[in-house]
């Protein structure tokens, strides 16, 4: 039987880790929802097509989304440190969880508006609604489903973000699974760590799964 400082670890990693997760997944969203609705809009086939404004969108999300996220983490030090005022810790690996978390949700949502059927935006447009009418009430209504799927499939990616920061002291059950389990050779508290962290994968998976079939209206 492991002690209850090993226990309470692991549950304050555990806590951690679902601070990290969800407040970048939601601060990431309130960044990358919009540019994945500009992205969709200013696309050559969108509501509003703008090559240049597409083009410049389009290249900022290319280059975060293609550092890898360990190097991202090193890269945004001065700005992590400049908005929480150190570089490591769970709230210091926020900083770089959203940086990455917005391109990445950006791209999900463009994917999840171009869905929509082009028949129902000119039917909406016909009935005389405006450009923002018919992103609010029509394209992102109509995709609701997609949009939640990739939600989550969004937190599943930055949870694994998040254990991947425990290697420089990101905090959270990745930061225990790399100070105790790898560096103390404890491989139970390696597998520990690893087990939750598929739990929790799962468990939002579900979540977002049952939420996404209610709101499938196709059923």
């Amino acid at each position: 039987m492991w002690s209850s400082e090993v226990n309470n670890m692991i549950l304050n990693g555990i806590l951690e880790t679902l601070y990290m997760t969800l407040l970048s997944t939601a601060v990431g969203y309130l960044f990358g929802l919009p540019m994945g609705v500009l992205l969709a809009v200013f696309d050559k086939d969108g509501l509003k097509p703008n090559r240049a404004a597409y083009k410049v969108i389009d290249i900022i999300a290319n280059i975060v989304r293609s550092i890898p996220f360990l190097i991202l983490l090193i890269l945004v030090i001065p700005l992590t440190k400049l908005i929480v005022g150190q570089s490591y810790g769970s709230s210091a690996t926020v900083v770089p969880l959203v940086v990455a978390a917005i391109p990445f949700i950006a791209r999900m949502v463009e994917s999840s508006l171009k869905e929509v059927d082009y028949g129902v935006i000119e039917a909406a447009r016909a009935m005389g609604a405006n450009d923002f009418t018919i992103v609010v009430k029509v394209m992102i209504l109509e995709s609701r489903t997609s949009l939640i799927t990739g939600a989550t499939i969004a937190i599943g990616t930055i949870l694994g973000y998040s254990a991947m920061a425990g290697t420089v002291g990101g905090g959270g059950l990745g930061d225990i699974a790399i100070r105790y389990g790898y560096y103390r050779y404890d491989s139970a508290i390696m597998i520990v760590t690893v087990v939750l962290l598929v739990v929790l994968v799962q468990v939002f998976q579900s979540v977002g799964m049952v939420v996404a079939s209610r709101l499938d209206k196709r059923k």
